[in-house]
């Protein structure tokens, strides 16, 4: 029989809950030039790395070391974790010219950035990390055009009759077709565009924007602006800290026009074919005309990305009467005096939606079937970010590089000492949620939120004031007991017990992105690619945002900090393919 994981533990099936990594001992010396070390480490790392038998290049490295790799070296994400394994790494792709220190590198594939760890061991300086992030692999960004012709241009158009031209695609098809104009869409159509790659998202919803504008009416963004800008425009220097979801939908629609983005609402794909030999999609997308009309357009782009999110089809449980349940999304429906609810879900959306539930006076339970991770939103600005993504902190890009330099075995380490120092200040919560009935968990390994969000996408509550319901009693917990049918007034569970309401919601998260994919291109596509989310053995993402197992298709989601990174990586790939570069 095999053992039972706590559901803390857990992650996405076939994902790896990856170990504990390991920090060396602290320095016992202060060096009084750490810039003099720097430099010697780098001079004999690209001396080790230009000798053909690398005899060397072992022992400028910790037996416990690590080298990051994200597309620098080669086409894929990599993590390599011990001295020997790193030095056959590096011989197999040592084409490395040169680094300076925080650190630039001409690698195999290009220009990349990267963060390099040094550790002391016996009186000497060895590295114990090394990241390379690619920013440039074939040509470089389009920076400003001319933006006029001058002299005479006979059939002279102007920039709205190109604009139009452009994005109607009349005559032509996109190199890339977008599927999905939420931030992952929009980052990786943004990205593309500023490779001068020809790209076209198509979204099924009325504008840019309607992904958040129709969610539940309370929803504000729980991570600050900091760590939420947009590749290329930042949000203004006057934008609120925590951003609402009509003000983001607007944003997103500015952005689209700011950065000439090609955009079809009210358009979705239809039919969808691969042609292995042509290398190239047909793709019959539906459209819905603003006069009312609707056209059939066959589309031939060489790569598709599925950005409708990391998350896959609504996880509605299939528990006996579901097909008479009164709600699955969604917040409260007018006054609620003398009515009860019941939420059925225990992360982020589910307290959102407790919470206007009760503000609008209704009599709200919250049924929770396993525990989850909670940190207050205040511990995440003032200790889990801080540093990096607050007001006055260093460049966005220049904290995102030193964010994902961490390999993540050490990364869950580094955050084990974020989660305690977040819990205790949210003590006194999450002892009155215990006693409230409300079950906590501290994430993988005790490792926290942002850790169990990366290995299972969900779990986790970032408190905005749902948690003090809970422990005042305004809001009550049903906790431990699988429900066993869905009743005409309510919900009976495993034990027999009952809890009565005029409105059921379920907000039981999501599926496997790879189910979307199922859902819109077919079988014949879904099975060739991977389960999307968790990580693989090295401690990198599995399927999203890298090869997919299909070609020509690429998967691209998250919040709007994993967006902003990781729509430049897979960019250069699609990029790298389009010009022959892997």
């Amino acid at each position: 029989m095999a053992p039972i994981i706590p559901s803390h533990e857990r992650p996405e099936p076939g994902s790896i809950n990856i170990p504990l990594g390991k920090f060396p001992e602290t320095s016992s010396t202060t060096p009084p030039d750490p810039s003099i070390i720097a430099s010697k480490t780098i001079t004999s790392l690209n001396t080790a790395l230009t000798d053909p038998n690398k005899s060397a290049l072992k022992t400028l490295f910790l037996e416990n070391s690590y080298w990051r790799d994200h597309l620098a070296l080669t086409w894929d994400f990599r993590t390599i974790h011990g001295a020997e394994k790193i030095t056959e790494y590096a011989t197999a792709h040592s084409k490395v010219h040169g680094i300076e220190f925080f650190v630039k590198i001409a690698a195999p594939n290009g220009l990349a950035h990267g963060v390099i760890r040094l550790a002391e061991e016996n009186g000497e300086w060895k590295i114990f990390t090394v990241f390379t992030s690619l920013v440039q692999g074939g040509k470089a960004e389009v920076k400003r055009e001319e933006g006029v012709q001058h002299g005479e241009v006979k059939g002279r158009k102007n920039w709205a009759d190109r604009r139009t031209e452009e994005s109607e695609y009349t005559d032509h098809s996109p190199a890339v077709l977008v599927v999905g104009a939420g931030q992952a869409g929009l980052t990786i159509s943004a990205r593309l565009k500023m490779l001068n790659i020809d790209a076209l998202v198509i979204d099924r919803e009325d504008a840019v924007g309607d992904s958040w504008r129709k969610r539940y009416h309370q929803l504000v963004l729980h991570d600050p602006v900091w760590f939420d800008h947009m590749p290329y425009l930042p949000f203004p220097a006057h934008w609120p800290i925590f951003t609402p979801k009509d003000k983001l939908a607007e944003f997103f629609e500015s952005y689209v026009k700011l950065l000439e983005l090609n955009v079809w609402t009210r358009a979705e794909v239809k039919s969808a074919s691969w042609d292995a030999g042509k290398k190239i999609w047909t793709v019959v997308v539906e459209r819905s005309r603003g006069d009312g009309l609707v056209e059939s357009r066959t589309l031939h782009p060489a790569h598709i990305v599925q950005a409708t999110g990391h998350s896959g089809e609504k996880n509605l449980p299939g528990f006996k009467g579901m097909e008479g349940f009164l709600r699955s999304g969604g917040g409260a429906r007018g006054d609620g005096a003398g009515k009860k609810a019941v939420v059925v879900g225990a992360c982020n959306s589910a307290h959102d939606i407790v919470q206007d539930y009760c503000e609008k006076g209704w009599d709200v339970t919250i049924v929770q079937r396993s525990s989850t991770c909670v940190v207050s939103s205040e511990s995440i600005v003032n200790i889990g970010l801080k540093g990096l993504y607050e007001e006055g902190g260093p460049p966005t890009e220049d904290a995102d590089l030193y964010l994902w330099s961490i390999p993540p075995p050490l990364f869950k380490v580094q955050q084990r000492k974020v989660t305690q120092a977040m819990n205790a200040n949210d003590a006194k919560t999450i002892e009155g949620l215990e006693k409230a009935g409300f079950k906590v968990d501290r994430g993988p390994m005790d490792a926290g939120l942002l850790v169990k969000y990366l290995q299972r996408g969900g779990g986790y509550y970032i408190d905005v004031g749902a948690s003090q319901l809970i422990v005042d009693g305004k809001v009550k917990v049903k906790h431990g007991q699988e429900i066993s049918e869905v009743l005409p007034n309510g919900l009976r569970f495993g034990d027999g017990s009952e809890v009565q309401a005029d409105e059921i919601v379920f907000a039981t998260g999501y599926q496997n992105m790879r189910t979307q994919a199922r859902a819109i291109f077919g079988d014949e596509v879904a099975d060739q690619v991977g389960d999307v989310w968790g990580w693989d053995e090295e401690g990198e993402m599995r399927t999203i945002w890298r090869s997919t197992g299909h070609p020509g298709f690429w998967f691209m989601g998250g919040n709007l900090a994993l967006c902003r990174y990781y729509s430049r990586l897979l960019a250069l790939q699609i990029q790298a393919t389009i010009e022959g570069l892997n």
